[in-house]
């Protein structure tokens, strides 16, 4: 990759902790609190909001000409490696020049304007930072995706988005060119490495590109990112956040559950199509002025993610519940995480025995968050607070989060109930903006004066929030949210199919996994079972991402129904849960 610079002095001494100020008014991000007077904190927490706001002039920018005056040392901003012994580092002052180039790239070759939608779906490569950045800069709407979409993924995603231009490689061109045709707000396709008919090259567009950019001047509310998740019916819908919501209200994750700071090496393993990404791979850690450490790593490896933390400075990290339960089953006494201070884990509950095997081969605890594309962090157990296993731990400084009612009524400490966010008299700035295109959806999320999460939980008389369930029908798999719908739609495309319904499974590894209980067309009823399982697998990773496929399936004569005819999923999903 022609663009990617290396940062030739660079130490892995990096500068103390310090204090920076860089926002408008005076608002100053601190180093760390210790959570040991959890309350204090809630009580004086406060972040100023200021009209305007844009994260690439008003954080990054910042942290270059703190940079420059000395008063932070350079280091990298980002840290990228391979695994095959390349490596890209960039201070925030290349990462902003590349970034400039970058931004006139989209605004002057593809000639998109403010607003206007951008649809990136890239692996972890640098390129996929720049353009993140980049749409900033240019007040362009980004909307990130898995680089494991199908066709039909990204026609929905196009369609429904109405995308002026989507930025991929190679590998997932011909998708798009098999679909494009279906998408007539589509002017601009744009693949990052070589040459194809119809595609400008970006690596030409970039060689050619100028380095000065004037930052366009965005409202704190407007709209910034769009990340598609998926509900229980539907298509996945759009959750659209600001740029104030991320840009500034990601300084919860930062500062205080990732306990960040410049002298960080910060490592997050989530993929670069998911809100966890914008979490712990943009914004929280460049909030802090830390470095954002990357492994190209297009499957999740075990034992290299155990060489990575031995051979590089990540003093903190962060990655799945189901990243660690993979992660306590190598030798971990074989490895030495020397630089290792901070570990966390989202995206679903972790157990209790997996925390308990890496703290006593790391001496290191875990530190849970919970949270969901809509929102930053919604509760977590911060360092120096105690950990209680099995909890999401305390209610975040920013929110107000309660157990309520089906009346919106608060409930008592633990009684079970719907996970709520108050959002009256005043809605917190870092809650997304809206489903976009989709008030009904929006609305749907409030009861009284909360929003509600979709999660099941209680609380108990220390304040910590203990997870229950979804109270909806969504399966959380690996991080990944998955919503039944989208893979009774795939399965019924088989002819094999005549009906299914899909649950969440439980699996020691994964937590949860996808299960399908189908009921066979006459015609098939007779076929060899397990062959038609593998079939059935093989037909939804090819109309849908794979990681949606049913890892389970099972062949039922019937599915239960209420009156209506409306499946009974939680009947199913009681079932393999052993609480039928």
């Amino acid at each position: 990759m022609k663009i990617l610079l290396k940062v030739k002095h660079f130490t892995n001494h990096i500068t103390p902790r310090i204090c920076a100020r860089f926002i408008s008014k005076g608002q100053t991000f601190y180093s760390p609190q210790n959570f040991s007077d959890y309350e204090d904190i809630r009580r004086n927490y406060k972040l100023h909001v200021p009209e305007n706001f844009n994260f690439a002039s008003d954080i990054l920018d910042k942290w270059t000409a703190a940079e420059k005056d000395g008063s932070k040392k350079p280091s990298p901003a980002l840290w990228w490696i391979n695994g095959e012994g390349k490596e890209v580092k960039w201070s925030f002052d290349e990462l902003g020049f590349h970034s400039r180039k970058v931004a006139n790239v989209l605004s002057d070759a593809c000639d998109l304007k403010p607003g206007d939608r951008v649809i990136v779906n890239l692996p972890r490569i640098p390129e996929w930072w720049l353009f993140n950045v980049a749409c900033i800069r240019a007040g362009l709407v980004l909307i990130p995706g898995t680089t494991q979409l199908t066709a039909k993924d990204i026609l929905h995603r196009l369609q429904t988005s109405e995308a002026k231009c989507i930025i991929t490689c190679q590998e997932l061109a011909p998708a798009v060119d098999s679909i494009s045709s279906q998408a007539p707000l589509l002017k601009t396709k744009m693949t990052v490495t070589g040459k194809r008919e119809g595609w400008l090259s970006f690596q030409e567009l970039y060689t050619a590109a100028d380095d000065k950019h004037t930052c366009v001047r965005t409202k704190s509310t407007d709209p910034m990112t769009i990340y598609f998740t998926s509900g229980t019916t539907g298509s996945p819908k759009m959750t659209e956040h600001s740029h104030c919501s991320f840009g500034l209200g990601l300084t919860m994750n930062g500062r205080y559950w990732l306990d960040l700071t410049p002298s960080d090496v910060f490592w997050n393993t989530s993929d670069t199509g998911w809100a966890k990404s914008a979490w712990s791979s943009v914004f929280a850690p460049w909030i802090q002025g830390s470095c954002v450490f990357a492994h190209f790593m297009p499957r999740f490896d075990p034992n290299g993610t155990l060489e990575t933390l031995s051979n590089y400075p990540v003093s903190v990290f962060c990655a799945a519940p189901t990243a660690y339960r993979m992660l306590v089953l190598c030798n971990l006494e074989s490895y030495k995480f020397k630089s290792l201070q901070h570990c966390v884990s989202a995206g679903e509950p972790i157990n209790p025995q997996v925390m308990d095997q890496w703290k006593e081969n790391t001496g290191l605890d875990i530190y849970e968050g919970y949270g969901q594309t809509e929102t930053v962090l919604i509760c977590g157990t911060f360092k120096g607070m105690k950990i209680k296993p099995g909890s999401m731990g305390k209610a975040a400084p920013c929110y107000d989060v309660q157990v309520v009612d089906a009346n919106g009524n608060i409930l008592p400490q633990d009684q079970e109930g719907d996970i709520g966010i108050r959002i009256a008299p005043q809605k917190p700035f870092n809650l997304f903006s809206q489903y976009t295109g989709d008030p009904e959806k929006t609305s749907s999320t409030q009861r009284g004066d909360f929003y509600l999460t979709g999660d099941r939980g209680t609380k108990d008389e220390d304040g910590y929030f203990w997870f229950v369930g979804r109270s909806d029908d969504v399966i959380l798999s690996s991080g990944y949210r998955i919503g039944p719908f989208e893979i009774e739609s795939a399965l019924i495309e088989h002819p094999a199919v005549a009906e299914s319904a899909v649950v969440s499974s439980p699996d020691p590894i994964r937590g949860e996994v996808v299960k399908a209980f189908v009921v066979l067309s006459p015609t098939y009823t007779g076929h060899d079972q397990e062959a038609l399982t593998k079939e059935l697998q093989e037909h939804v990773k090819k109309v849908t991402a794979p990681y949606k496929y049913p890892r389970k399936i099972e062949f039922v004569q019937q599915l239960p129904k209420t009156v209506s005819g409306k499946i009974r999923r939680n009947e199913l999903r009681n079932k393999e849960w052993g609480k039928a």
